[in-house]
């Protein structure tokens, strides 16, 4: 059976929350900065403004300020993807990455801020 514990729009993920918050996403290989601003957060992954070009599924460190905390989050994480800004509705270069470790603590902290957050706006990919 279902939980229903999870409120949101599509089953199994959860809300983005649009949240804009200064971060450091570095490659693993190299440690380029690849982006300083998130656009939306979410307890499983984070949107940001790319400063750099970066490939799909390279991994990166991330870390961000909590939002209400004032606290740093530190996470494992890979590009899930890349928005290269080309199409009219796209605000610029943007990198969606998924968190492949988050500590207990901070997806709990994460977790209880995002709450006070608007939803971010699901924009169509074919607009």
């Amino acid at each position: 059976m279902p939980s229903l514990a999870v409120a949101t729009p599509l089953a199994g993920r959860p809300v983005r929350r649009s949240v804009q918050v200064p971060c450091q996403v570095v490659r693993e290989c190299d440690f380029r900065l690849l982006a300083r601003w998130t656009v939306d957060l979410s307890a499983e992954g984070i949107r940001v403004r790319a400063d750099a070009p970066v490939l799909t599924g390279e991994l990166v460190i991330v870390s961000f300020l909590a939002p209400m905390a004032r606290a740093w989050i530190d996470a494992e994480a890979y590009v899930a993807r890349v928005i290269h800004g080309r199409r009219p509705h796209d605000a610029g270069r943007e990198l969606g990455i998924h968190f492949e470790h988050l500590d207990r603590a901070a997806r709990a902290l994460l977790g209880g801020e995002l709450d006070w957050f608007r939803p971010a706006i699901a924009r169509s990919r074919y607009q």
